[in-house]
């Protein structure tokens, strides 16, 4: 436990640092703070916008579209990823299209989104899904197809039906590399969203940053940034717990190994 705490200090100490030359930078004017704002500027400005409630409703709208756009692309891939899994003669005729579209970044199809579906959430949710389903559904397939072949023939010879071979054989086994995938799919999410925000949107993270541009406040502009990247941590280290005390049997046994 000791070692644990004292790992997790030592992980903080470069940050730390980081931001005290920061600070030093700026009171001795090194950098213009119009370009390089100092921590506690930052600080300052973080303190007004949430006194005026301002802070939280940009992270509760970029959060809202995040969780909405997430669980869609879990409900639309996973099963797309088991049905292309399990059959080869799908996998030949869904492939080239997954390896076509899945070298399209979300951020070059925002135009042709806000065409199709305009400015509104739609567009933001279509981005964000679109983001998503590709990590899911090519780790789901890697999940099956990487199952034990030696159990899928004594499920086989024990007479397991095609329901009971998906969910004793092939679930447990893609179980560990789907989840891969949502945290990969999770991390697109919100980079994307970002995106989208700071192209046409009235609330949330990006249109944080965006306002502050326009109204000449770059301490915004980089308060904005620190909470994308506080939340994304936030997001990848809920992931990483969620996957430990699921597969606690797996970590224990690399440990042991």
């Amino acid at each position: 436990m000791f070692k644990q705490v004292k790992f997790r200090l030592q992980g903080v100490i470069l940050p730390l640092a980081i931001i005290l030359i920061w600070q030093l930078v700026s009171n001795y004017g090194v950098v213009n703070s119009y370009v390089l704002p100092s921590p506690l500027h930052i600080c300052f400005r973080c303190i007004q916008l949430v006194k005026n409630g301002n802070l939280q409703q940009n992270i509760l709208a970029s959060m809202i579209r995040v969780v909405i756009g997430f669980l869609i692309a879990i409900l639309f891939s996973v099963p797309l990823g088991i049905i292309i899994g399990l059959n080869n003669r799908v996998k030949v005729l869904i492939n080239p299209i997954l390896n076509f579209f899945q070298q399209i970044p979300g951020i070059a199809l925002i135009p042709i989104f806000i065409l199709w579906l305009g400015i509104e959430e739609s567009s933001k949710i279509a981005i964000i899904v679109y983001s998503a389903i590709f990590p899911i559904i090519l780790n789901t397939i890697n999940g099956i197809e990487t199952t034990d072949k030696n159990l899928i023939e004594v499920a086989i010879i024990n007479g397991i039906s095609n329901v009971g071979l998906a969910y004793r054989v092939y679930l447990p086994s893609m179980l560990p590399s789907l989840f891969v995938g949502m945290r990969l799919g999770l991390s697109y999410c919100w980079r994307s969203l970002v995106a989208v925000e700071l192209l046409g949107a009235s609330k949330g993270l990006g249109y944080l940053i965006q306002q502050g541009r326009e109204l000449a406040q770059p301490e915004t502009m980089f308060l904005g940034v620190l909470i994308i990247g506080l939340i994304g941590m936030i997001f990848d280290n809920l992931s990483k717990g969620i996957e430990r005390k699921t597969f606690r049997f797996k970590y224990t046994n690399n440990k042991e190994e």
